[in-house]
């Protein structure tokens, strides 16, 4: 109708109109909590990623302080290198940069990503290690090439040297860069990810003090990460030097006389307990570390049947044969099982709890008291001793000589040894200690485990008429006083009537003689191992083949004043006498005649 008004039904546009604003509201909002999650929440990031568009932080790793041998020789030094890092944030093709960084640094596209993936919790903007230990003409390529790298970073830094080589490898230990599982678990550990830290040996013990103080640089890049100004340097400050109880001539001499044997060959400071050679091949070049070598290179060396990187002086667990001899001698004297004068009748052979039991020398020794055993290293008068004195009697005197326990020397990994009783038997086997296995202890021999180190100790302990020292390298303790602890407790007669033994075990025809230093008066004991029964070596020597026994040989010299003592252990180099002997001598004579040019 004329003047009627018209309307229309709008519900539709206001429910539209009213989606239309909750929308834009919502986005408006969520706009709004996003700048304030970049301005206010994560503000910190933002700002260090800007800033690191137009400057930057480099690290100026300091120097390791040197490693020194008691005399100032050098045996762990630092010389120039180069390193090469990645900053993934400057990364344009992830893909196509790992494959062309390989490809200049000649490892493999695969090696980069797998360093890369080591620190994939770094923020993007930190660089990652990706080579490092190069010379000039190895990053001469790389650095040609800059401007298409952007993400490539070459730095030179010192790099850890060593100039003997493999020259007291055991001793020195080697570096590795910690894991991030490693640097995790040790929040207050002030080390930076791709840094090197002493992984065994010296270099760990000693790390906190050798280990200096990183510098750092601040410099002003363009978008292409070339450095435009520098804004500011801190200069970093070098480790402490850490001087060593080694003499750098004996370890030469004691690695060249084990030189291609497997074994050990320590020698310690009588007076000191300070270590003047430690030896153990075979043995392996620390230089190998320095540069990340792969997972290959590492199986390869872990995987070795020899274990070249296994310090036998510390953890090598051997039986210590007729070097024991010298723990049942003081062990019967002081028990009274025996006096110096007490014999024994050795024919060659006896019979013991109804078995056979041999002498090593087959026509016999016939009677000889405890001085005449040990120089003669007779098995058949330390057999009876072992019937008289039972285990336990026998357990304790290794105790009190430092047997079955870790001397605490300054290296890391130290195994404790067994000495076997009654009640080590009965907890750990649930079994009953037999009489026949005392037998075979009081020869060195059953489930009785030494260490090298731990020989040496005892037998510093003995040369020291029972007052005790601990194997020590370095200069600062870590764990207990390097000097005597208290003293064994053995009579003074005693330890010289052992003494005696094994004065003429060396000097009197005894089987220890090819240790004999003119002038020197070498104390000492020989030993041999067997490392299978007798009946089955004999069963083989039928069959043309020889099985040889471990050959060990201790002792001391001079006399009087001891300054010295040596221990040396070649694993199957058969009879003590033969073979450990006289490299002992070698190392003797070594000592004196560099004693005498001081």
């Amino acid at each position: 109708m004329p003047g009627e008004r018209i309307y229309e039904d709008l519900t539709l546009v206001r429910r539209r109109a009213a989606a239309a604003f909750w929308a834009v509201a919502a986005l408006t909002i969520l706009a709004l909590a996003a700048y304030w999650k970049i301005q206010i929440l994560e503000n910190r990031k933002y700002e260090e990623m800007a800033e690191a568009n137009r400057s930057r932080m480099r690290v100026l790793p300091a120097p390791r302080g040197l490693i020194r041998d008691r005399n100032g020789e050098i045996l762990a030094d630092n010389k120039a290198a180069f390193t090469v890092s990645l900053i993934r944030e400057n990364m344009r093709d992830e893909a196509a940069s790992y494959a062309a960084v390989g490809r200049l640094l000649g490892i493999g596209e695969a090696t980069v990503r797998e360093r890369v993936a080591l620190h994939r919790n770094l923020r993007l903007f930190e660089p990652i290690v990706i080579a490092d230990g190069l010379e000039a003409f190895d990053v001469a390529p790389i650095e040609s090439r800059r401007l298409e790298f952007p993400e490539v970073v070459v730095d030179s830094e010192p790099q850890r040297f060593y100039p003997g080589g493999d020259l007291a490898a055991h001793v020195l230990g080697y570096l590795q860069e910690p894991t991030p599982e490693e640097i995790k678990a040790r929040p207050e550990w002030p080390v930076r990810p791709g840094e090197m830290v002493g992984k065994t040996g010296i270099e760990r013990v000693y790390d906190d003090i050798l280990r200096g103080d990183d510098g750092s640089v601040y410099e002003t890049v363009d978008s292409l990460g070339r450095v435009r100004e520098e804004t500011g340097r801190v200069y970093p400050v070098q480790g402490d030097d850490v001087v060593l109880t080694l003499d750098r001539g004996l370890q030469i001499e004691a690695e060249q006389a084990l030189r291609g044997r497997e074994g050990v060959i320590v020698a310690l400071d009588a007076a000191t307990g300070g270590v003047l050679a430690l030896a153990s091949y075979p043995t392996y070049d620390p230089n190998r570390f320095i540069t990340r070598f792969t997972a290959d290179e590492w199986r390869q060396l872990t995987d070795d049947p020899l274990a070249p990187l296994e310090n036998r002086a510390i953890r090598g667990l051997y039986a210590p044969g007729s070097i024991f001899k010298l723990v049942m001698g003081l062990g019967g004297l002081d028990s009274g099982a025996v006096t110096r004068g007490t014999t024994v009748f050795c024919s060659g052979a006896t019979r013991i709890y109804g078995d056979v039991r041999h002498c090593w020398f087959a026509p016999g020794h016939g009677a000889l008291d405890l001085v005449g055993a040990i120089k003669n290293s007779c098995n058949i008068y330390f057999y009876a001793l072992g019937r008289e004195l039972g285990i336990d009697l026998i357990a304790g005197a290794a105790s009190r000589l430092g047997l079955g326990r870790r001397t605490g020397i300054d290296l890391d990994g130290e195994k404790e040894g067994l000495v076997p009783s009654t009640a080590w038997k009965r907890e750990a086997l649930g079994e009953p200690w037999y009489p026949g296995e005392t037998i075979s202890v009081s020869i060195g021999q059953g489930q009785l485990q030494a260490t090298p180190i731990q020989i040496a100790a005892m037998t510093a302990l003995i040369a020291r008429r029972g007052s005790p020292v601990r194997p020590h390298l370095g200069p600062v303790d870590k764990s207990g006083p390097a000097g005597p602890g208290p003293r064994s407790a053995f009579a003074a007669e005693d330890l010289e009537t052992v003494i005696e033994g094994m004065w003429r075990s060396v000097n009197d025809g005894g089987t220890g003689q090819g240790a004999r230093v003119d002038g020197f008066d070498v104390c000492g004991k020989t030993g041999s191992t067997q490392t299978v029964s007798r009946a089955s070596a004999e069963r083989l020597a039928e069959a043309g083949r020889e099985i040889k026994t471990h050959s060990w040989f201790s002792g001391f010299a001079p006399r009087n004043e001891p300054r010295v003592v040596v221990t040396v252990l070649v694993e199957y180099g058969g009879g003590g006498g033969a073979t450990a002997a006289p490299v002992a001598g070698r190392i003797f004579d070594r000592f004196r005649q560099e004693a005498a040019r001081r």
